[in-house]
């Protein structure tokens, strides 16, 4: 009885020693090495780092209404732009056990993203953002990521996006027809765009209507806002494997649903291959991903994951940085109506009342430095 004791006690003086190690003596010894070398930040809290204090900063900046500024920096990032003004330019923070060096000067930001020695690897993606990215373009590194990339640069590379013109001025008609038959009311124009731009990359770069991958954007949209309301909420390692949080099992639903809703693409497609109804697989992004699963060189073959994580890249990079920036854009042209003028009377000059080409486009000086502002 005495040695069973007497074993239970030195195995939990060891995980205590572990815990106290790992929580507390590995964090101090962190912020005593950074602060020797002129790099401070905020206190590392018991657990959960900075993460608590990072959640507030953004309920404060998001509770306060958003004025007609382009100095959205502190809405966007109020802690870092807070905590740039005490504690400099590059500064250490928490996200729960682990370090973040917060950097802001350009010239090491121009170091960190040259990376010429390899020394910045992408950092590792667990939890609720690897069911949304997987591992696509933006997670992945070496020679998966070379051939990733050639596979995107195939199938995006300028006359292939000349291409997909009349297929992205035909999803634009379908919003105008729209927006005649709402007789002045309101337009939610975020809305719109998010329409506009999933219509787009269904029909230019997976062969489908947005009728047939509009259940895959719902999906993936609610998939990105689980992940982004749980994007600084720290959870006990392994607690996951004893009791899920309603959010946990609901994007395993939605990762379980985005696979099947693909998959049932590629098989339609697959299917009008046979039945003689289609030459080949296509030239279209998704073309491209189902021919690299089907080849006949195993190092160049991808994985039906792999062709789905793809898939799920580019519907989530394609439509939601495009939406926001056109929703940005006529944001600014509505405050702006003097650059809206200019705009107009552009695109009337060089377009009249045609549709436009590409060799127009590329004529439209004021509408592209109106972008870039």
């Amino acid at each position: 009885m005495i040695v069973l004791w007497t074993s239970l006690f030195l195995l939990l003086f060891s995980a205590l020693a572990i815990a106290l190690h790992k929580l507390w003596w590995t964090p101090y010894r962190i912020q005593r090495t950074m602060a020797s070398q002129g790099i401070r930040g905020p206190p590392y809290k018991l657990f959960y780092g900075n993460t608590r204090e990072i959640l507030q900063f953004k309920n404060e900046a998001s509770s306060r209404p958003l004025n007609l500024s382009h100095d959205i920096f502190p809405r966007v990032q109020p802690h870092i732009s807070t905590w740039t003004g005490t504690y400099g330019a590059n500064y250490l923070s928490w996200y729960g056990l682990l370090p973040r060096l917060i950097v802001t000067e350009p010239e090491l930001i121009k170091e960190v993203l040259t990376n010429k020695d390899e020394a910045f690897p992408k950092p590792e993606m667990d939890g609720f953002v690897k069911k949304l990215l997987g591992d696509g373009l933006v997670t992945t590194e070496g020679e998966k990521w070379a051939e990733q990339r050639k596979l995107a640069n195939y199938a995006f590379h300028g006359d292939s996006l000349k291409g997909m013109l009349p297929a992205m001025v035909d999803s634009v008609h379908m919003m105008l027809d729209r927006w005649k038959n709402l007789h002045g009311d309101e337009i939610d124009v975020y809305q719109e765009f998010t329409i506009l731009t999933s219509e787009i990359i269904s029909r230019t770069a997976f062969g489908s209507s947005y009728v047939e991958g509009r259940n895959i954007f719902d999906m993936l949209r609610k998939l990105t806002l689980i992940a982004s309301r749980n994007t600084f909420r720290i959870r006990l390692p392994g607690i996951s494997k004893l009791w899920k949080t309603n959010d946990e099992l609901e994007s395993e639903k939605l990762e379980n649903g985005i696979r099947d809703a693909m998959l049932e693409i590629i098989r339609k497609r697959e299917e009008k291959v046979k039945a003689g109804e289609l030459d080949d697989l296509g030239n279209d992004f998704l073309g491209l991903l189902v021919k690299a699963s089907h080849s006949d060189d195993e190092s160049r073959r991808i994985t039906i994951t792999d062709l789905v994580d793809e898939c799920k890249t580019f519907y989530i990079a394609g439509h939601d940085t495009s939406n926001t920036m056109l929703t940005w854009t006529v944001f600014l042209l509505a405050i702006h109506p003097d650059w809206q003028d200019e705009a107009r009377k552009e695109v009337l000059n060089v377009f009249g009342n045609q549709d436009p080409d590409p060799d127009g486009i590329a004529k439209l000086k004021t509408v592209i430095s109106i972008h870039l502002i």
